[in-house]
């Protein structure tokens, strides 16, 4: 059921140079390929497109951010005020001098590695194993394989919802495990990157290491948003949730992964709602059975079915 009239909102905001749909379909645009609509959905056509609509748009309008959807559930009830997904225009990397490397907010995290590894640029290969885009990376200090986005970020450069382009320094973002300390209303447009002079062939080998281990332990191939909960201190969120016995577990078409139990998966017919009622299950049971509480790692944005947030 949609709760917003996607038409009246987009009736009251600024006029842009890039794309704007009103009620449009999210589903198709997330790993889980589930959710409702958003009430209009904004495709900057760059970056000061994206400074003229917020500096223009009413602070009371709501704002989210998607990337390419690997890390986030939306409900069924679909997403109140503006969504915007960076296109195109945030998609260039560039290699500058000292073996840095320029990547906008929408560009692959794999493709980054990519790059860095074809100019024998190292220390990025880890962000072979993250499924997502540079943006995300930057909001949730990303990592995988032993390296963490603070591991390598110079500074990152953002648009606040006032409209003002700021640029943070790697301790301006207050990074922690899977947390980044920076302002929640910022939406990151680049990142300079530091790299280390490393040989290209050695770098693709790793690289394609991690895509065999990736492979091999997780469910790629599904329906799903990657890793669903944060790893508690001392602990691996998935030996947590197998010890609760719940690999393999489901609420309708939503399951635990049998590969890996970190992983919720989408068998086909799942509702936002089932995926979110597995997650909290397990929450539960896991403390149950070890006293331990498991946080969210997938962000989860809108209405639920009953119109609550």
């Amino acid at each position: 059921m949609q709760w917003f009239d996607g038409e009246k909102l987009l009736a009251k905001l600024p006029k842009v140079r890039g794309r704007m749909e009103a009620n449009c379909p999210l589903a198709d645009l997330t790993w889980f390929r589930v959710g409702g609509p958003a009430e209009v959905l904004f495709s900057p056509a760059d970056e000061a497109d994206l400074v003229n609509f917020l500096k223009h748009a009413s602070e009371n309008i709501p704002v989210n951010v998607i990337g390419v959807g690997s890390n986030v559930l939306v409900r069924d009830g679909g997403v109140r005020g503006v969504v915007i997904r960076l296109g195109r225009a945030f998609m260039n990397v560039e290699v500058e001098p000292e073996y840095r490397v320029r990547a906008g907010a929408a560009a692959l995290d794999v493709r980054v590695a990519r790059v860095a590894a074809e100019h024998s640029i190292d220390a990025l290969t880890f962000l072979r194993g993250i499924p997502g885009s540079i943006g995300g990376a930057l909001r949730m200090n990303g990592g995988a394989y032993g390296g963490e986005t603070k591991d390598i970020l110079i500074e990152a450069r953002a648009v606040s919802r006032k409209g003002n382009v700021e640029v943070l320094s790697n301790g301006r973002m207050n990074y922690t495990y899977r947390h980044c300390g920076a302002p929640e209303d910022l939406i990151f447009t680049s990142a300079l990157f530091q790299g280390r002079p490393g040989n290209r062939n050695e770098i693709l080998a790793a690289m394609d290491q991690i895509t065999a281990s990736r492979e091999a332990t997780q469910p790629i191939k599904t329906k799903t948003g990657g890793s669903t909960f944060k790893n508690p201190i001392g602990h691996k969120s998935w030996q947590l949730i197998d010890a609760a016995g719940l690999r393999g577990f489901a609420v309708g078409d939503a399951k635990v992964s049998e590969q890996h139990c970190n992983f919720l998966i989408n068998e086909g017919g799942a509702t936002a709602a089932q995926i979110e009622e597995l997650g909290e299950t397990i929450r539960r049971r896991v403390t149950e059975n070890s006293g331990v509480e498991l946080e969210w790692e997938i962000k989860r944005i809108g209405i639920g079915q009953a119109g609550e947030p």
